[in-house]
């Protein structure tokens, strides 16, 4: 028999400076004048349709008034990661009244910024975890890494039988922001992102939400739907318009495909819990699955309060599942879709 990875524990945690929508629409229009004025109008009422009122950020939103390179940026990036991955990791232990040295295994997603030596291995000195612990850092799965994250810290668990193996996600999309970067991308962006961590524990020995099942999908000729470009003051975000209609059109096929090969169909579902990555892809999703119109309510609830902060995002919607009960009842369905183009995919059984 091969063993059920559990969540014993999760949590989240954000930086410290609180951005209204609000007051970034009015920071936009001085950032964006350059912008022909008729664009420009055409574009702002992405800040209101976003479905966001307030996100998080690492830096002040002066800082984004000033330019800022690529060494400055990755900088901020290392530093205000380890912090948020260490008191998401310490809430976590927490909760599962556990101390640092129970960690057997640790894995780390984050694809807004590079660390050499990786975060897991800053974090491990930090916190500090035991000398023999192993470790698996994860870039480039950017907002599906926070599902496919998880789901290879439960196939570790699974490796590792009794081992408790901690996930941490975390990302701080604000500072890939280019100040001087005028495209519409860069404006969607500057209305969507937020900064964020989340950690969980998984252990095939321990008591939680059983993470059943788990697999992905990679549609073709898609590498230039979602991603990074590596420009000289940073990374340049890479959006595609056909992003919500991928999702309409394909992620249901996706999601059927994996449902039947663990012998589930969509009726068996009772919770959807989705990476919010913006209002259109929320839409888009709630027509894939067959609910409602804002029937993805935690999603949009999540989106609304912290904005997109890309991988992390969909386990804050995890958390607020597993607070107001509905993770922890029948099974749910966790989703999210990033680079590669592609969907993540994980079931989550009630103990």
């Amino acid at each position: 028999m091969i063993p059920t990875p559990h969540l014993l524990s999760l949590a989240t945690a954000v930086p410290p400076y609180r951005l209204r929508q609000a007051d970034v629409v009015a920071f936009a229009r001085r950032l964006f004048a350059e912008r022909p004025r008729e664009d420009l109008e055409r574009l702002l009422p992405v800040y209101a349709n976003a479905g966001i009122e307030t996100r998080y950020s690492c830096v002040p939103l002066e800082w984004y008034e000033q330019d800022h390179g690529w060494a400055e940026k990755n900088d901020l990036y290392v530093r205000h990661a380890l912090d948020l991955s260490e008191q998401a990791t310490r809430a976590c232990l927490e909760r599962a009244a556990l101390g640092v040295e129970a960690i057997d295994a640790i894995v780390v997603a984050s694809t807004s910024g590079i660390a050499t030596p990786s975060l897991d291995a800053r974090l491990a000195e930090r916190l500090p975890l035991r000398r023999d612990v192993t470790r698996l850092p994860i870039f480039g799965l950017g907002c599906a890494g926070g599902v496919l994250g998880l789901a290879r810290a439960a196939a570790l668990a699974q490796a590792m039988p009794g081992a408790k193996v901690l996930f941490v996600v975390v990302e701080l999309c604000g500072l890939t922001f280019r100040r001087r970067d005028q495209s519409k991308s860069n404006v969607i962006a500057s209305a969507l992102f937020g900064d964020g961590a989340a950690a969980a524990l998984v252990s095939c020995a321990g008591e939680g939400p059983r993470l059943a099942a788990w697999g992905e999908h990679t549609w073709p000729a898609s590498l230039d739907i979602m991603g990074w470009r590596v420009e000289d003051d940073g990374l340049g975000v890479l959006f595609s318009r056909d992003i919500p209609t991928l999702v309409r059109d394909g992620f249901r096929p996706a999601l059927d495909g994996f449902l039947a090969r663990h012998g589930l169909a969509l009726a068996d579902i009772d919770h959807f819990l989705c990476h919010p990555g913006g209002a259109k892809v929320i839409a888009a999703l709630e027509e894939a699955v067959g609910v409602q119109q804002g029937g993805l309510a935690l999603a949009r609830a999540v989106l609304k309060d912290f904005g997109n902060m890309s991988a992390a995002t969909v386990l804050f919607v995890l958390d607020q599942a597993l607070a107001n009960g509905a993770g922890r009842r029948g099974r749910s369905l966790l989703s999210a879709v990033g680079p590669g183009f592609s969907a993540g995919f994980m079931i989550l059984e009630a103990a």
